[in-house]
């Protein structure tokens, strides 16, 4: 009793040592992220359209141009003639890969500071084609910081303590929101000083700052449970063993017997793997044990819940980008006005600040103590669903901003959520380094369409772009309602014995020298989070 006492006071000094260490420079990384994605709206109502001769969908091409693009010259400009948000998809898996390599604690520093220096050249564009070339820049920076931090966080954290830290910095993108706002309201004022407009300056103060706080985190984030230095040396070996207790359940070991060949060479290098997938959650610490396989990358990609949360997370992502780019737009078309419009962008993000994961309450709390994913998504989602469907009936600008308060407070939570499902239901390195990248490289082309969604023209009701997210967040409920009826479905088979051919199919694997990766999700005994 007095061991269970002691392992328990030991686990709480240790992720109290490990929050205070790894959440605030997370949290600074994807504030300071999404405030340089974000600031492109602000600017926008702040000159930088009438500055760079920006006119038509010219804008949301911009937008766009964070993607890899394919363009084709028509007359005069260049025109896009297909925009994908391709340089995630081209990014995050293999940043995902390199970041084994690097370590996380320079590799997403890295990523952040180079984002801040593209962020400061924006304020060097005057035309159509240099912003274009600058979210070009943009994308391939941005592209492997979300991936990566959630690997990074699932390979500290055991499985059902990691939505509340995902949650936490997750969190700031809210607060992004409201930063970003107060910051465009007051950096404008800047205007003329320098002889630069005051949206050029919004560009270069935030991207001064960003690379700053990237170089803060390169200070003090630890490479991994082994080294943390936050810890003792007595901290460190419980934190290693902690958390590979967490999946005990999934250790199998390939025995020389029934089938296997007698050749010596063959039995030797089965023995050796042998010891090697002894405790195949070990890997997932000391992941430089674990080599690198095409197989694991494959499995990651054939893995059917990565693509229903893929493109559920495509719905989501269109509502959030769209959200977080048009709001000081939507709220001009509510008759406010440069400063006025950008403080009017504040109030908005409160609540979701608070479902998102500042509150003992909160969404991200509750998910980690129940150990439900996929449920809060389904609880969440509706209220944006109602943001939508009072955005297209209202007739009143009033009701219009009432609006967009049920749209945050029903979309920020839900990130938190569908990032923790593949991580918590992905054992091995590779193959959780690849589903978490791809997840985000499939929802990530959703940025394309949301940069469409609220075109000129619809000003200032909104109600085709209103009309299109609307039906994309239904589509998204859908989907995780799917992944949580699967889950059910296949934990259900485990529990009553109809997957345990799993560890013979492995084994054949192990023995014909196809894999030396752990057994992982596979193993019969591993039950998936909902």
């Amino acid at each position: 009793m007095s061991t269970t006492t002691d392992d328990a006071k030991m686990s709480r000094r240790i992720l109290w040592k490990l929050d205070r260490r790894v959440l605030p420079p997370l949290a600074l990384l994807w504030l300071a992220n999404f405030i340089d994605r974000s600031n492109i709206g602000n600017a926008r109502i702040a000159g930088l359209e009438r500055d760079a001769h920006l006119h038509g969908d010219q804008f949301n091409a911009v937008l766009s141009g964070g993607s890899f693009l394919i363009l084709r010259r028509s007359r005069k400009i260049l025109r896009p003639l297909q925009v994908f948000y391709a340089s995630y998809l081209v990014v995050e898996v293999p940043s995902n890969i390199v970041m084994k390599k690097i370590k996380p604690n320079r590799w997403l520093p890295i990523l952040v500071s180079l984002w801040g220096i593209v962020t400061i050249m924006t304020c060097f564009v005057n035309s159509y084609g240099g912003l274009l070339a600058i979210r070009l820049c943009l994308g391939f920076c941005e592209g492997g910081l979300l991936p990566g931090m959630v690997l990074y966080l699932s390979s500290i954290y055991k499985r059902h303590e990691l939505q509340l830290r995902v949650g936490l910095f997750y969190a700031s993108a809210s607060l992004s929101g409201a930063f970003g706002g107060l910051l465009a309201s007051a950096i404008i004022h800047m205007e003329g000083v320098g002889g630069l407009a005051g949206w050029r300056w919004i560009f270069i103060l935030e991207g001064i700052a960003t690379i700053l706080i990237g170089l803060l985190a390169a200070l003090v984030l630890p490479a991994d449970l082994a080294t943390a230095n936050c810890l003792t040396p007595e901290e460190r070996e419980f934190a290693v063993r902690r958390y590979q207790d967490d999946g005990k359940t999934i250790q199998v070991t390939p025995r020389l017997e029934d089938g296997y060949p007698k050749d010596e060479k063959l039995e030797h290098d089965a023995h050796t793997h042998a010891e090697s997938v002894q405790s195949s959650v070990a890997l997932e610490t000391q992941t430089e044990d674990e080599v690198f396989e095409w197989r694991e990358v494959v499995r990651g990609f054939l893995d059917i819940q990565v693509w229903l949360t893929g493109l559920a997370y495509f719905g989501l992502i269109i509502s959030l980008y769209s959200y977080s780019l048009f709001l000081p737009t939507i709220i001009s078309g509510l008759g406010y006005s440069g400063a006025q419009a950008q403080l009017r962008t504040v109030p908005p993000y409160v609540p979701a600040v608070v479902l998102t994961g500042k509150s003992p309450l909160a969404v991200a709390y509750l998910s980690d103590r129940l150990k439900w994913r996929g449920p809060w998504i389904l609880i969440c989602l509706p209220l944006c669903i109602i943001g939508y469907v009072i955005a297209v009936t209202a007739t009143t600008d009033k009701v219009r901003y009432i609006a967009v308060f049920f749209m945050a407070a029903g979309i920020y939570p839900c990130g938190p959520c569908i990032l923790s499902i593949l991580p918590n239901n992905n054992r091995g390195h590779y193959k959780r380094a690849t589903t978490t990248a791809l997840q985000l490289a499939i929802a990530n082309t959703g940025g394309f369409l949301a940069t469409f969604v609220y075109t000129p023209d619809q000003a200032p009701r909104y109600l085709k772009g209103h009309s299109i997210v609307l039906a994309f967040v239904v589509l998204a409920w859908l989907l995780i309602a799917a992944n949580v009826c699967y889950c059910i479905w296949e934990n259900k088979a485990r529990r009553e014995g109809r997957r345990q051919d799993n560890i013979t199919k492995y084994i054949q694997l192990v023995r014909e020298g196809k894999t030396k990766a752990p057994i992982g999700d596979r193993h019969p005994e591993f039950m998936f989070t909902i």
